[in-house]
């Protein structure tokens, strides 16, 4: 079993929001993926975007640049 690791988990009231970010974060070669929202976080849509938990400070600036706007951003054991 492998073990469980501290993530940067993002999350968006829609998920066109989660695919355009997954599409950013391409285009920008920014490491992460769309995963299924953890049980954990309630959300407004069934995808989040997750990312290494040390890219948390820079997805959020990328973010903030790149007028992506996220329902929440957590810190999740995944």
């Amino acid at each position: 079993m492998r073990k469980k690791e501290l993530k940067t988990v993002i999350t968006f009231e829609a998920t066109t929001q989660a695919i355009g970010m997954e599409s950013a974060c391409k285009k920008h070669q920014i490491a992460g993926r769309l995963i299924p929202v953890p049980k954990e976080i309630t959300a407004g849509c069934g995808m989040a975007w997750m990312t290494p938990l040390e890219n948390e400070e820079s997805v959020v600036q990328f973010m903030s640049e790149h007028e992506i706007i996220p329902q929440g951003v957590f810190q999740v054991e995944i």
